[in-house]
């Protein structure tokens, strides 16, 4: 057993600027999505994403049966979609406050920075949180978007090159 402090880990792990991303996946009940920040490239070869499910998300058990997930990169002025997609509201409830198209079987946010299309490769258990590891099916790029970034507890914006 770890006898590190949750909130000093949290705390600290914080100071690490991360990506925000809403997954998205169409379950037996359609769209459903979480926000999350705990994405990462895995490899090239095959290209895999690995992407961190809490285990009491109601997005998971959609993940599981369609076998598939989107991850959308969100841009800089999709902070409030990120709280939506972030908050214990309803699927149904998270979706209406977007416009989304299908992409590769997975839902896509419009205006995203990026979205990247995965198929299901496998679930493993980590504490309590279940890792996706999904094989990239597709993606896309607005590079006109800036990306929306999460830091010391907040949502930040990269300064523009100069």
């Amino acid at each position: 057993m770890s006898g590190a402090d949750p909130r000093a880990f949290r705390d600290a792990i914080g100071r690490f600027p991360t990506g925000v991303t809403v997954v998205t996946t169409l379950g037996p009940d359609g769209p459903a999505g979480l926000t999350t920040n705990a994405v990462t490239s895995l490899s090239l070869d095959p290209l895999l994403l690995l992407v961190c499910f809490d285990n009491g998300s109601r997005t998971l058990p959609a993940v599981r049966s369609s076998e598939r997930f989107g991850v959308n990169v969100l841009a800089s002025d999709q902070g409030e979609i990120a709280r939506v997609f972030a908050s214990k509201a309803v699927a149904a409830e998270k979706f209406a406050a977007v416009t989304h198209v299908e992409e590769h079987g997975v839902p896509v946010l419009d205006g995203a920075a990026a979205w990247i299309a995965c198929s299901l490769r496998e679930l493993l258990p980590g504490g309590d949180h279940t890792i996706g590891i999904g094989e990239v099916l597709g993606t896309h790029v607005a590079v006109e978007r800036a990306p929306l970034v999460f830091a010391d507890g907040a949502y930040r914006v990269l300064a523009p090159d100069t």
